[in-house]
């Protein structure tokens, strides 16, 4: 016998015919999915372009001047 032959029987056919989820419901969460990796592709596209156009300095600078960034990020996650 294996795990497919065997049955649920903590399912009962009332469980089985008024369950209420259905496989079309989606999670909340990957509805923000999308739009967060597309915002991190564009971030590291426009920065894959300054290095192209400006060279070293188009690596570093964005680089500093994110640093503020971080900081705000890692303190608003700190915080109590």
């Amino acid at each position: 016998m294996t795990l497919t032959d065997t049955t649920d029987t903590a399912t009962t056919d009332y469980d089985a015919s008024h369950s209420t989820s259905t496989h079309d419901e989606r999670d909340p969460d990957d509805a923000l999915f999308g739009p967060i990796l597309l915002s991190v592709l564009v971030v590291l596209a426009a920065w894959g372009a300054s290095i192209v156009l400006w060279g070293i300095p188009g690596l570093y600078i964005p680089a500093v001047a994110a640093v503020p960034v971080i900081w705000v990020a890692i303190l608003m996650v700190a915080r109590p």
